[in-house]
């Protein structure tokens, strides 16, 4: 690609694998320093549930000795590397011989959706209000409307998602409290489940949204706000052009590109923020999937989950990195 040396490219690629490996490294370390065993964490909960567990002694030696949490820290480490490299995130602590893998293969898509659906809206509604809020033409009225709308802001997640099941779901009964989609279904390309989906997935991505997008209008009107000063915006309205035009092909053009770069990177902010709203909603994503093994201790989901949420979101960033001269022609990466 024009504009992009091979050494800037490898120089790239070296930060890529190593924001990888340290992530993965702090990954095996975090939850290993919390209290607790996963593996008398797991067996407590037999016990709560059957009663009594007779040997239960045995079964926490024999399990630590199968899952090889008895081996020194450094055998460790090399072994859960070498899994991560080739792929093989091992089998889940609480749930075996369910293997990890198949945990993140269910629960991924769902997460894409409502990542990518969620995304786009409080990207672009944010970016929109923002350069509403920030451009002379703007009516008096829609400048007052639109902070308002940006109250829940500053409102957890959490919380919003509670107020709009007890609003949406549980007073108007417009839309499903919890599930991905309506009981007795089965996933299949039809027009009944996907309607399904989008009707249960409204309100958690409507939760998401709602506290997201004020961020990005305020960051986008303080770009706006920047851009309006420069001389080729003096030079466009002494040209006399179109209002409209000059607001999308001089202002959004130019302010939106340090939006698109904080967009990748917080990708992996967006799914941990999804963590809680997943599990309120008991949606089937990536956050419901993390919340549930760190309640239950059981480290190969903790750092399954967070490896390939951190791997997409390093690879976001370098793929944008690559094609940033398509966004913005003016920018080049070669030596001068």
């Amino acid at each position: 690609m024009k504009g992009i040396t091979l050494s800037y490219f490898l120089r790239r690629l070296g930060i890529f694998f190593f924001t990888i490996w340290l992530a993965a490294t702090l990954i095996y370390i975090i939850p290993r320093v919390a209290p607790g065993d996963p593996i008398a964490s797991m067996v407590a909960r037999m016990t709560q549930s059957a009663g009594y567990v007779e040997n239960s002694d045995a079964i926490i030696a024999g399990w630590r000795e199968r899952f090889g949490l008895d081996d020194p820290w450094h055998i460790q480490y090399l072994r859960y590397m070498k899994n991560l490299v080739t792929f093989d995130l091992g089998y889940s602590l609480s749930g075996f011989p369910t293997t990890v893998g198949s945990i993140i293969a269910r629960a991924m898509p769902w997460t894409i959706g409502l990542l990518s659906i969620s995304t786009f809206l409080f990207f672009v509604i944010g970016n929109l209000l923002g350069a509403f809020l920030a451009w002379k033409r703007t009516p008096v009225f829609f400048k007052f409307l639109i902070p308002i709308t940006m109250i829940f802001t500053s409102v957890p997640a959490l919380l919003l998602a509670l107020l709009l099941i007890y609003v949406f779901a549980f007073q108007l009964d417009l839309f499903p409290m919890i599930g991905a989609y309506g009981r007795g279904l089965q996933p299949a390309f039809n027009w009944t489940f996907i309607k399904s989906v989008i009707w249960h997935g409204f309100l958690p991505a409507l939760s998401i949204v709602i506290v997201t997008f004020g961020f990005w209008t305020l960051g986008m009107r303080g770009m706006m706000i920047t851009v309006e000063g420069e001389d080729y915006m003096t030079l466009a309205e002494a040209k006399g052009l179109n209002p409209f035009y000059v607001l999308y092909r001089y202002m959004i053009r130019n302010a939106i590109l340090p939006q698109i770069t904080a967009l990748a990177l917080t990708l992996g902010t967006l799914v941990g923020g999804q963590v809680l709203v997943e599990f309120i909603f008991s949606y089937r994503g990536m956050g419901n999937a993390i919340f549930r093994a760190i309640r239950d201790q059981d480290y190969t989901v903790i750092q399954g989950t967070s490896f390939v949420l951190i791997l997409a979101t390093a690879l976001a960033v370098f793929i944008l990195d690559m094609l940033y001269l398509l966004i913005d022609p003016r920018i080049s990466h070669e030596g001068r």
